[in-house]
């Protein structure tokens, strides 16, 4: 394993405990709630980005995986649960759980902690889509952090300010910024290198939009 990445069973238990949020989250959601457009993904309304968070762990389980990350993957997804109220996405998602949780811990790594990178990046998405603020000191931003740093730290390093090495930026606004949602300026505010982020980020999954 690497030094860099959490350890298996965080790696498990952070992903069990995000599911349930957003499981609990959606519940909680009046049905008009579904419609509004989702800032970090503008092509995307809540129902949709909710449907892409269901459509993955059903892909891994039937091994549909041609394509995996590309645009075209993750639109089928949303394709796959159009029609769907917000409750049957909710139910979709807690019985896939079911049959996932028994995959979960035979996922490798980096792969296990980069598939939390992205539930945890939606998970937020999603959040500040609805105004819905919570579980910014999850084990899930702790894991998407541990696997920033793995996939990206050499670059990182070479950066005017190493994010990793930066005072006074909490762990949520690293997480975000590190994975696109922040903007170069609100980033240099941070007391990070906007430009230098938002450069080694191109051409990267990580990114507004996605």
């Amino acid at each position: 394993m690497s030094e860099d990445l959490a350890p298996n069973e965080v790696v498990v238990t952070a992903y069990i405990e995000l599911r349930e949020r957003v499981v609990a989250l959606v519940r909680s959601l009046p049905e008009d709630r579904g419609d509004v457009i989702v800032p970090a993904c503008p092509n995307w309304t809540a129902r949709q980005l909710i449907a892409h968070m269901v459509g993955v762990p059903e892909d891994i389980i039937t091994g549909n995986m041609d394509g995996v990350t590309t645009r075209a993957w993750t639109d089928a997804q949303v394709t796959r649960h159009e029609g769907k109220s917000l409750q049957e996405l909710a139910d979709s998602y807690e019985a896939t759980g079911q049959v996932f949780d028994e995959v979960l811990p035979r996922i490798s790594e980096p792969v296990n902690s980069q598939m939390v990178m992205d539930a945890v990046t939606h998970e937020h998405d999603l959040r500040e889509a609805l105004g819905e603020q919570g579980a910014r000191d999850s084990a899930a931003v702790d894991v998407a952090l541990a696997w920033l740093r793995y996939a990206f730290g050499a670059r990182f390093s070479t950066l005017l300010a190493d994010p990793f090495a930066v005072d006074g930026v909490d762990s949520y606004e690293l997480f975000r910024s590190l994975t696109g949602r922040r903007s170069a300026a609100e980033m240099d505010a941070l007391g990070l290198d906007g430009s230098g982020i938002a450069a080694i980020l191109v051409g990267t999954p990580l990114g507004p939009g996605v």
